[in-house]
């Protein structure tokens, strides 16, 4: 029997938004694959021990972060994830 193995999140990105701030979780290709509220215990976890940057400015999130005025995107915290 074969099982279907999940894709592992590379980065999370703290960013505000018109409700709060939010933690989007992306795979390696800036799919993202969820969302939840910034202040949960989890995310405190999850960037214990990631290095960190300011700013998801890059042409690389412009997809991924469509959403977000690019002010959001110049304060958001952009997580590498350890694999």
């Amino acid at each position: 029997m074969q099982q279907d193995h999940r894709k592992v999140s590379r980065y999370l990105i703290v960013i505000d938004s018109s409700a709060g701030p939010v933690a989007k979780l992306f795979l390696d290709s800036r799919e993202q694959a969820g969302e939840f509220d910034a202040g949960t215990e989890e995310v405190a976890v999850m960037t214990r021990s990631a290095t960190s940057s300011t700013g998801a400015s890059g042409a690389e999130w412009d997809k991924a972060l469509s959403g977000h005025s690019a002010q959001e995107r110049a304060a958001a915290t952009v997580y590498l994830l350890d694999i």
